[in-house]
């Protein structure tokens, strides 16, 4: 596929890099050359220094022969504006926009083909947001994903001593739950090394494992590894931008919540677009001030400011000084792999959370829903399987039938899913009769559109999966 990318921020360089492993042909135009340098350097790409807006710049990247036309700079007015050129000029198929406005993401009618022909709009900021607040509810977790529209969990949890399966070989789990329940650890990182889980493997203490639910059963299966941890009640947020911001509104309602914002004006500005947070004008890196705020009495402490070496250094200190659980926001990949399981609990790498949904779009074959896993090293996709016996390599089959691809796991099957409805929005036993949870079994045989959840370790191997679920006309 050809795909044209404008902007080579963080998230215009995540998502090229993970596009051009997968031998997509990728052109990045950004005005800043140094940039683009250095991005060019690193991946097998192409680049174009200039305005992304213009069409004669647009023009030097080939966007009249792109397929995808990705928009994720800055400014929204960029974006949209691109958009639109793409469509009128270039008339290419598809197009994205990154967008933070509210005015343009909640009209329809300005993103219609007739306005600014947006075909998919990406907030990256609400979709950090919303990953914050699951984490908030499972503060036991490292990371925590949904599919099937909320049906089925996959939550990321570090193994400590006192979890039943602790020091124990994976094939106990089933005699620790109750007859109803089941679950499935689909990967473990040891010492940051992956190994595919066998019936065999042994859970050591520290060790990182993903575990695959029903939504219902999640929080049960998640005891197998370590002890519940008390609700979060107490948050203390450093950072006021835009993701701070959203971030204290989607949690006041349900935490005390109290903000640290070093500018005065931003400050003053927050606090007026919060009812029952307390905003404060201030360093979050101020040891007397954290001292003052009783940073002690925190169950949870998010620093989420633009700069990564603040947000490591507040989230150390708080840490150091009694918090109970600490993230950390940090954009360069390296920070966070050598930071996570030291002083902070959780780095979050925030253009890896949001690319998900906009790999959902790019990804060929019928992908229902993408999630970038542990920072970009794997990913778990859940497909939707088409056709039948004879034009469908994967329908009909039991699991073990199934060819094996090295480093990809089926993990989980949602059957019976009620399309029209969100899941993770309704009650709990209207939540199970829109869906039926299987997970993925040997003996668990593979219908059309049972919706299929694949972990793949490594993600060079995403390819290999599409194509195995793929629909041809002449199988055999």
């Amino acid at each position: 596929m050809r795909i044209v990318i404008l902007g080579a921020g963080q998230v215009g360089a995540s998502v090229a890099e993970s596009l051009v492993s997968e031998n997509n042909d990728i052109t990045v135009v950004d005005s800043n050359a140094d940039r683009l340098a250095y991005l060019q350097d690193r991946n097998d790409l192409q680049t174009v220094v200039g305005n992304a807006a213009y069409p004669s710049v647009l023009a030097s990247a080939g966007l009249a022969d792109a397929d995808l036309l990705i928009a994720v700079t800055q400014s929204d007015q960029t974006n949209l504006v691109a958009c639109k050129v793409a469509q009128s000029i270039f008339n290419v198929p598809a197009r994205i926009a990154r967008l933070r406005a509210g005015d343009f993401l909640n009209s329809e009618e300005l993103l219609a083909p007739a306005n600014f022909a947006v075909d998919y709009a990406l907030c990256p900021e609400q979709v950090i947001t919303e990953y914050i607040a699951r984490l908030v509810d499972f503060p036991e977790a490292l990371q925590v994903l949904s599919f099937a529209g909320g049906r089925l969990a996959l939550v990321g949890v570090r193994a400590y001593a006192g979890g039943l399966l602790v020091g124990h070989p994976i094939k106990e789990m089933r005699s620790h739950l109750p007859a109803d329940i089941d679950g499935l650890i689909a990967a473990i990182y040891r010492r940051d090394g992956a190994i595919t889980p066998t019936p065999e493997t042994v859970i050591e203490d520290g060790d990182e494992v993903f575990l695959l639910a029903a939504e219902e059963h999640i929080r049960t299966v998640m005891r197998e590894l370590r002890r519940s941890m008390d609700p979060v009640q107490r948050v203390m947020l450093a950072g006021g931008g835009n993701i701070g911001l959203r971030v204290a509104q989607a949690l006041e309602s349900k935490c005390q919540v109290k903000v640290i914002e070093s500018d005065r004006r931003r400050a003053e500005l927050i606090a007026s677009s919060l009812r029952s947070v307390l905003v404060l004008n201030g360093d979050a890196t101020d040891e007397e001030l954290l001292e003052q705020e009783a940073i002690e009495e925190m169950d949870l402490f998010l620093a989420l400011t633009n700069d990564d070496e603040d947000n490591i250094m507040a989230a150390s200190l708080a840490k150091r000084m009694g918090c109970k659980r600490v993230v950390a926001l940090i954009n360069r990949r390296a920070y966070a792999e050598l930071v996570q399981g030291g002083p902070i609990d959780i780095a979050i790498s925030p253009a890896q959370i949001s690319i998900g949904s906009l790999l959902t779009y790019v990804r060929q074959g019928d992908v229902a829903q993408v999630h970038s896993l542990r920072r970009g090293a794997a990913e778990a996709l859940e497909i939707v399987a088409h056709g039948d016996q004879k034009n469908s390599k994967v329908i009909g089959r039991r699991v073990d039938q199934l060819p094996r691809i090295e480093g990809a796991t089926i993990a989980a099957i949602v059957r019976d899913l009620d399309k029209n409805e969100d899941v993770g929005r309704i009650g709990l036993e209207k939540r199970k009769a829109r869906g039926h949870v299987l997970i993925a079994h040997r003996d668990v045989v593979i219908q059309s559109e049972d919706h299929v959840v694949v972990f793949c370790l490594d993600k060079k191997v995403v390819k290999q999966v599409e194509k195995l679920f793929a629909v041809g006309f002449h199988f055999f």
